[in-house]
């Protein structure tokens, strides 16, 4: 079931080419999929991919347990949903996990003050913070282009 908030999240949603978005989404029931080394690896294989496609720039991200944080530049040929419905539906796909989504995604369009290194940091920080690692270092599961 779509949480309400959620339906407000894409009320209005517009996508626009090559404009740069964070993107999180969340394992249906907030299962911790992401632990598995193998599981995390398809994922990040599959945002490599969409790069590949031309679907999406990454700048940044990190795969947590149970959730993923995708800070990406878009394309020019599809919309933002129909990127993430791509990556979602291909990971889901090939772990072989027909429910490992929640329904919908949560997206910021970044302005042109934000500062995007400073956010790849806040990004990545997410497993310190978490505390599941005492350095980014000693986590397996992000990249940033400018680390």
């Amino acid at each position: 079931m779509i949480e309400p908030h959620a339906n407000k999240l894409r009320h209005g949603r517009f996508s626009e080419p090559h404009r740069i978005y964070l993107v999180t989404t969340v394992t249906h029931g907030r299962q911790p999929v992401f632990n598995d080394l193998w599981a995390a690896r398809t994922l990040i294989h599959t945002l490599r991919n969409a790069q590949n496609l031309k679907h999406a720039d990454t700048l940044a991200f990190v795969v947590m347990p149970d959730h993923l944080h995708w800070l990406m530049q878009l394309g020019e040929r599809l919309s933002l949903s129909r990127v993430m419905g791509s990556v979602k539906s291909n990971a889901a796909r090939q772990l072989g996990i027909s429910k490992l989504w929640q329904p919908g995604f949560h997206d910021h369009a970044l302005r042109r003050e934000e500062d995007l290194a400073d956010l790849a940091r806040y990004i990545i920080m997410n497993p310190v913070r978490a505390e599941m690692v005492d350095k980014v270092g000693h986590y397996p599961h992000w990249d940033a282009i400018w680390l």
